[in-house]
């Protein structure tokens, strides 16, 4: 079984390569999530969360990508927030 926690820890590592986000807050409940932000916008925010099959996932459904290339989901989330690489 893959560990979701893991993977969203290395989702939120991932994330601080880009420039414009900023991780908001992250839980470890059930189920557990980053929730990363613009950091030039109060309005363009994402939660995530990780499917045990490895997914990430949108609040709205949306999957960025898998738990096999966790770079190009969090890059997909920066486009989706509008920012920019590092």
């Amino acid at each position: 079984m893959l560990d979701t926690l893991s993977c969203l820890e290395k989702f939120a590592t991932a994330i601080r390569s880009h420039a414009d986000l900023s991780l908001q807050s992250v839980s470890l409940g059930d189920p557990a999530y980053v929730c990363v932000r613009n950091r030039f916008s109060d309005t363009l925010m994402e939660t995530v969360t990780c499917s045990p099959d490895g997914g990430f996932i949108t609040s709205w459904g949306y999957r960025l990508g898998t738990a096999d290339n966790i770079e190009d989901a969090a890059a997909r989330l920066a486009f989706l927030l509008a920012a920019l690489p590092a």
